[in-house]
């Protein structure tokens, strides 16, 4: 008796509770946008709830996860295409608290500009599906893919105010140059699989551990890791990659901006992260010089261009670029030890940083979201002149968050710069150190000027004009929750510090 082809195919056992996050994230975003699609409009502040909730959840499994691989051990998934470890975790509940804290601000944006509906939110689960793939990723394929929804979902979303034209713009312009970055990204990945004959990480990794090549590839394996540091660069915002930031986070809806400045960085890094220490340690040699050279621009650029700066969201634009160069930092400190035993305190100095300033500028954006009125378009310094006699708890929290990502002491911002800074000095990287600190005194400047608009600054003819600012209850319970974890952080470290060692150790099993 004959049998079809496809009677003996054999798939991949799957865990299907080891991969619960994702199924959280996916089954949510479905049921959204189909029972949204199938009901009448649901009650004010359901959209938002229900997608808070899911990840909500989302976070509270991969809790249960972390637990279960404290007692058993990392381990790989669906035919080695994806790890289970605590790095993975790690990045997965930071996108997932990423996306409840946006979701608040969210549902008040959207009904303020009445655009209320389930698309953005179910956008907002799409991404984060891509973001907790690219972290977790075993493979170079599966990355792409997770890149791929992550950045497809950013680009609807920048372009998802349909009565503003700056919002179509930056849609279409951040379409545009991340088809370049993805195009680049593919093709190193093309290299590699050439250099190597696979995309598998485990694979890659044991065909430069177990084998001397008769023939030597470094070409193609150099040209292929330089494209795929391209590819990654232009997704965190890394100088000379930058351009599309500030326009993009300009033009789109200010809480897609917190979004985007957000988890979009947090999934790009820990890629960055996995890719460059676990997958690629033998070349360490060659790619570490590359990430120095972009951190130091990326510090200079990003914190000289922010200074002089009048929009808002222009201004911590270039911020979040200075933040990229200081992760940086700690990527190239890890770097030094790439593939040894004895990891330093580099990597886990980057993955510190990923949460803390996740909350940082999720926080200062919702402020700005707050502050930039109907029609989301008061975003200069003006619009935020007098804040601190009209709303001074407001302005309060928006100083704290500032001075936090100034690195002022006793903040969430000093702890993750101390500790990037820390690990440079470990590996004798002293250079790139002083023009850190330098570059973290000039963009000082940049919030001392917010700061100044929001306390001391003279009201002007019109002001008495403007429509009043409202802090609705989901944009206070953000600020708040964003205010109160940058305080706790600075001033009781230990425990954060103690999780992200933990989750760096594991990455290096």
């Amino acid at each position: 008796m004959n049998t079809l082809p496809g009677e003996t195919l054999q798939g991949p056992h799957i865990d299907w509770f080891a991969i619960s996050p994702l199924l959280v994230l996916l089954g949510g975003g479905m049921f959204l946008l189909v029972a949204a699609a199938l009901t009448p409009r649901w009650p004010k502040g359901m959209y938002a709830t229900f997608c808070a909730t899911v990840a909500a959840a989302a976070t509270a499994v991969s809790m249960v996860l972390w637990h279960k691989v404290s007692i058993h051990g990392p381990r790989l998934l669906v035919g080695n295409a994806l790890s289970l470890d605590h790095f993975t975790l790690f990045i997965t509940i930071i996108i997932c608290v990423a996306v409840l804290l946006v979701s608040l601000v969210t549902d008040d944006y959207l009904r303020r500009e009445k655009l209320d509906g389930p698309e953005v939110y179910g956008l907002f689960l799409m991404a984060a599906i891509g973001g907790v793939v690219m972290a977790g990723a075993n493979d170079l394929i599966v990355l792409f893919l997770g890149l791929e929804v992550l950045s497809i979902s950013l680009y609807v979303l920048a372009a998802s105010h349909r009565r503003r034209s700056e919002s179509q713009e930056s849609g279409i312009k951040y379409f545009v140059l991340g088809g370049f970055s993805s195009a680049f990204f593919l093709y190193g990945i093309a290299l590699l699989y050439g250099a190597t004959g696979s995309t598998n990480y485990t694979r890659i990794l044991a065909t430069f551990n177990d084998t001397v090549p008769v023939v030597r590839k470094d070409a193609l394996v150099l040209a292929g890791v330089a494209l795929l540091i391209v590819g990654l660069a232009f997704k965190v915002g890394a100088v000379p990659f930058h351009f599309w930031t500030p326009d993009v986070y300009q033009g789109a809806p200010t809480p897609v901006t917190a979004f985007m400045a957000s988890i979009g960085k947090v999934a790009a890094f820990a890629a960055l992260l996995r890719v460059l220490l676990f997958v690629l340690p033998h070349w360490r040699d060659d790619w570490r010089p590359a990430i120095w050279v972009l951190a130091v621009i990326t510090l200079v650029v990003g914190s000289t261009l922010a200074v002089v700066q009048t929009n808002v969201k222009r201004m911590l634009a270039y911020s979040s670029i200075s933040h990229a160069g200081f992760i940086l930092i700690g990527v190239e400190a890890a770097g030094h030890r790439a593939g040894n035993p004895s990891a330093g305190t580099g990597l886990s100095s980057a993955m510190l940083y990923l949460p803390l300033y996740a909350v940082m500028v999720i926080g200062t954006f919702a402020v700005v979201t707050v502050v930039s009125r109907t029609g989301d378009d008061a975003t200069d310094l003006g619009a935020f002149r007098g804040l601190g006699r009209s709303k001074p708890a407001l302005a309060l929290g928006m100083t704290v968050l500032l001075l936090a990502q100034a690195g002022v002491p006793l903040t969430s911002g000093f702890i993750a710069k101390f500790g990037v800074l820390e690990a440079a000095l470990d590996e004798h990287s002293y250079a790139i150190t002083v023009i850190a600190m330098l570059s973290a005194v000039i963009a000082a400047f940049l919030y001392l000027r917010i700061m100044i608009s929001m306390w001391v600054a003279d009201p002007e003819v019109g002001d008495e004009q403007r429509e009043a600012v409202r802090v609705p209850v989901g944009s206070a319970i953000t600020i708040m929750a964003a205010v109160g974890f940058t305080l706790f952080v600075g001033v009781v470290p230990g425990w954060v510090i103690s999780v992200s060692k933990h989750a760096s150790q594991v990455l290096q099993k």
